[in-house]
Parts: structure tokens; sequence; C-alpha cells
């Protein structure tokens, strides 16, 4: 009797100091009635199963994709009041964007590879929205390549679920 007294106030005590999480609360009703309630929400949640197929529309995904995949590689966040989805491909990023006019390893790039016309990807990150370029051993932004959507995040990785 006193053990399940203290199992039920531990429980409850969890729950008071650590709340529910976002994702609890998302899975719990449906995600679109989440999102307009919520408005804008950067934090980004695992897919919950019942949005598998709408995801697999959005993105093109072919019936060979399991399940289980598109729920690992596919996350959502809130903006607008709407749910938007973004799918980790091949060097794609769902989190926010890169707008910063300096970056260290377009630099180091640079100081080993002066005058070179691009500098790679692997260098720069990602999440970069310019290209850059070496001017002798300096690393300067060439030009941006990708747009940012109204939160900081990039705009072609991210699809509104209808």
């Amino acid at each position: 009797m006193k053990f399940r007294r203290i199992c039920r106030l531990s429980l409850l005590l969890t729950i008071g100091v650590f709340g529910l999480s976002p994702f609890t609360a998302a899975r719990a009703e449906n995600v679109r009635a989440y999102c307009a309630k919520k408005g804008d929400d950067d934090h980004l949640k695992g897919l919950p199963a019942e949005l598998v197929q709408p995801a697999r529309q959005i993105f093109g995904l072919s019936s060979d994709v399991s399940d289980r995949f598109i729920r690992t590689s596919t996350r959502y966040r809130c903006m607008g009041g709407k749910a938007w989805l973004c799918n980790y491909g091949a060097n794609l990023v769902c989190d926010k964007a890169n707008a910063s006019r300096t970056s260290s390893g377009a630099s180091a790039f640079c100081k080993d590879n002066p005058d070179a016309e691009n500098v790679p990807m692997f260098a720069t990150g990602h999440d970069t929205v310019y290209s850059w370029k070496c001017v002798g051993r300096e690393a300067r932004v060439d030009e941006q390549v990708t747009t940012i959507d109204a939160r900081g995040f990039i705009a072609e990785n991210w699809k509104q679920l209808q």
C-alpha cells in the first residue's frame, strides 16, 4: 500500500516537474490541430504513424521505402499554424539554415586551396545558404543559392502538409 502511494506520488511529481513533451501532445491530438493551435514551433518532432502515407506522397517516396524509414527520416514542425514536413535525404538539412556570411570551414579550406573557384559543402556544411569561393586564401560568399523561410529554415527542404 505504501509502495503504491510512493509510485503514484513519483509519477505525479515527474509529470509536474518535466511536463508532457510537445511530441506527446502532438501525438495525442491531430498534428494539424496541434499546429493550428501552436502557430509557430521550430522544434522538430518525429513523424506520427498516421502521417507516413502523406509524407510518402509529399516527398515522392516509392512503396519500396519502408514506413519505418520514413518515420525515422522525416520530421515536422509548425509554421503559420500549418504542419510542415522535411525528409532528411542525401545532404538535405531539416535544421535551421546557416545564413552567416563567415564560415570557419570555408576559411580553413581556402587557406589550403587558395583561389579555389568553389568551396565544397563538406567544408562549409550543408546548412549554408551560400556558395563560397576563395579569393587568394580568404573565403568569400559567391552567391545565395537557396531561400530561407519565415522561420529561418531552408525553404526548399520543407513541404506543407495539406
